[in-house]
């Protein structure tokens, strides 16, 4: 585990000496709306609300909570959707938006939202699964309400790093170490799930804090899901959503280097925001 803390540790390092993606990477181009064509439930339909301005309400009760998945996968791109997250007492709550493969060493990337009692704030709980193996969590708290209105989540991921991004600001950053022998997702397509469920054996003070029930159902908003990325088409993608070619934008090298603005930005988030770091988790590891 000290290996792969080394990569985050050398990740935010390295931004000030080789930066990674430029911030008109996420200005608002080829971005679609929910809809049918691009995503579809994959649990829990009866359990959600599909509204003719393309928007998507996932719910969670007593019965069951929600899900959906897109109809393709992608190797590479810029993966974004807008969440308005469960307002009040959301404690127990998970909202999560994240890409993953499938199979007992499945590859994952995740954005999940914890809920908590009304007045305190929400977790923002970031992790990466290679190879069927988590424990790379980082968890930030919000510089604004993330349940007022709706917010920008971006997962972009490229040949060189993983970089999670919220309103176009970057907040963490997982480089490709796989010359040393650490891994990195770029072997398996992945797929994008949107879900709210029940997580309150872990979500709130560490399962402490359960769903109060009274105050369900729950709800978590959706807007324009957007993934302009490389479909998967088997293993033979791995070659071809690498090779740097103009419709492979993401191989650019415009996508290696972050403005100074936006180091400035992720350190401002790391200082104020993170709460926790694995790290730094020296009794965990």
């Amino acid at each position: 585990m000290i290996t792969f803390c080394l990569v985050e540790m050398r990740s935010f390092q390295a931004l000030f000496a080789v930066a990674f993606i430029s911030l008109t990477a996420f200005q608002p181009c080829l971005v679609h709306g929910y809809s049918y064509n691009d995503m579809s439930f994959n649990w829990g339909a009866k359990h959600s609300y599909n509204f003719s301005n393309g928007d998507l309400n996932l719910v969670l009760d007593r019965v069951s909570g929600s899900g959906v998945q897109s109809h393709n996968t992608f190797l590479y791109g810029s993966i974004e959707m807008l969440i308005k997250l469960v307002p009040g007492n959301s404690a127990g709550t998970v909202t999560a938006f994240y890409l993953s493969s499938t199979g007992k060493y499945h590859d994952e990337i995740d954005f999940e939202f914890l809920g908590n009692s009304s007045g305190q704030p929400y977790t923002m709980h970031t992790n990466i699964f290679l190879q069927g193996k988590a424990n790379r969590e980082q968890e930030f708290t919000f510089w604004f309400d993330p349940t007022a209105d709706f917010h920008n989540y971006t997962i972009h991921w490229n040949p060189n790093a993983v970089v999670w991004y919220v309103d176009s600001i970057p907040i963490r950053v997982f480089r490709n170490y796989r010359s040393e022998g650490i891994g990195f997702p770029d072997q398996q397509g992945m797929k994008v799930y949107s879900s709210l469920w029940n997580g309150d054996n872990w979500a709130t003070r560490g399962g402490l804090v359960k769903i109060d029930w009274t105050c369900a159902p729950f709800m978590a908003s959706f807007r324009k899901f957007s993934a302009r990325a490389c479909k998967w088409n088997g293993p033979l993608s791995i070659i071809q959503c690498t090779y740097p070619t103009p419709a492979n934008w993401w191989t650019s090298n415009v996508y290696k280097q972050l403005s100074s603005d936006q180091q400035v930005n992720l350190k401002w988030v790391r200082d104020n925001y993170m709460v926790y770091n694995y790290c730094t988790d020296y009794w965990r590891f």
